[in-house]
């Protein structure tokens, strides 16, 4: 038996000025507020548990029991600019805004997440047939708060338990075969500032996820194939301007990972993963059937370690991120383009002092390829970064 317990706080301040801009035609035109956004958000987390092994007849056991408890409380404080009008093609230098700080930064919202979750793996046939049965007691606590008054404006408190099975069964000593589901609850979306009821924390939603698949161990390489499928609620920006989870999303795909060594030396990591993705529910008819906001039908990653022969703990590292397109708008009227990065990189390991030390350098985004990365689900893009070289080293004491 081993019982085991870790706790932990964090606490991030922000003070910046930005502007979103919102598209206002086909020709580009773009407005814009700018603002100034103060941000203290508070986190504690605390775990603890048991874990044991054991065996009643013919069935070896490995139960863990754990409970957990998460906070968070989000303040805010913002001051609004002059509106600038500009565009996307032909960018309008205009004056800067010496936007004031915020006086008071009050409390906008807090939520609370509590969990206990017990689950039995059983084994038979020396592990060659092993069913895991568990279920998770799950808490969801949330309030909003007018900005203004501190008073509440919407709160939400629900426990709901949520299964989860898992099987493998092992044919051969180096294949095997394995499927399972598992509910969740997790917090929901937080509205986006475009929204009139920005900030405001939207219920849990509960998911579920289906997998299937196999795996194979080549000794040196392995391989897997799964099959996949995930439902769950999302949010969107309603037509009365108020962002709710009226919607659900449905994530089909099979995914194929390979990882080992290619030779002493040469390690491989990568996956290519295919996702038919469609809104199954939503409050926007015309957008039912379309695909869900900011979800790739194709994602492929490749990473690669070679151990030099000529230089003795030198380390050679390159990675390879593929994304395809991704929709903007429900109406999947608007696409991001599919993008394409690759970095290159090293890892040194020495020893100074008697310590063992770790020297790393990676360039991200070699070529400088301008790219969107990615969709916020409330239409909003990222910009990817460009060149950027990162260095680091780390020792142990």
């Amino acid at each position: 038996m081993t019982v085991f317990a870790d706790a932990g706080g964090g606490r991030t301040q922000v003070d910046r000025l930005f502007g979103t801009p919102t598209i206002l035609n086909a020709a580009g035109d773009t407005t814009s507020t700018p603002g100034r956004f103060k941000f203290d958000i508070d986190r504690n987390v605390a775990d603890a548990g048991l874990r044991a092994r054991f065996d009643t007849a013919a069935i070896s056991h490995a139960v863990t029991f754990q409970g957990s408890y998460y906070m968070d409380e989000v303040s805010r404080g913002s001051v609004n600019g002059t509106p600038v009008l500009s565009n996307i093609y032909a960018p309008i230098a205009r004056p800067q805004q010496l936007v004031p700080a915020p006086a008071t930064v009050p409390k906008l919202s807090d939520t609370e997440l509590t969990g206990l979750a017990l689950a039995d793996t059983m084994s038979v046939f020396q592990e060659r047939l092993q069913l895991t049965l568990g279920v998770r007691q799950q808490g969801v606590k949330s309030n909003n708060y007018n900005t203004t008054t501190g008073a509440v404006t919407s709160a939400y408190d629900q426990t709901a338990y949520t299964p989860m099975v898992g099987l493998v069964v092992k044919p051969l000593s180096n294949v095997s075969l394995y499927a399972n589901y598992i509910e969740g609850l997790s917090k929901g979306d937080v509205a986006p500032t475009t929204a009139s009821n920005q900030g405001e924390v939207l219920a849990p939603y509960l998911s579920k996820q289906k997998e299937a698949g196999i795996k194979v161990d080549f000794g040196m390489l392995a391989t897997t194939i799964s099959l996949f499928e995930i439902t769950k609620p999302s949010g969107q920006l309603g037509a009365d301007n108020v962002y709710r989870a009226d919607q659900e999303q449905r994530n089909r795909g099979v995914e194929l990972t390979v990882f080992g060594e290619v030779q002493p030396g040469i390690r491989v990591l990568g996956g290519v993963t295919l996702i038919d993705a469609v809104l199954t529910k939503t409050s926007t008819l015309a957008n039912l059937g379309k695909t869900p906001i900011g979800v790739p039908e194709v994602q492929a990653n490749l990473s690669a370690e070679w151990d030099t022969p000529f230089a003795p703990g030198l380390t050679l590292v390159a990675n390879a991120i593929y994304t395809g397109h991704q929709y903007l708008n429900g109406a999947n009227t608007q696409v991001v383009p599919a993008w394409t990065r690759l970095d290159l990189g090293a890892r040194y390991t020495t020893r100074i002092n008697n310590r063992p030390v770790t020297l790393r350098a990676l360039v991200q985004n070699v070529f400088d390829t301008n790219y969107w990365a990615g969709v916020a689900s409330y239409s909003a893009l990222a910009q990817g970064a460009p060149r950027t070289l990162l260095l680091s080293m780390s020792t142990d004491f």
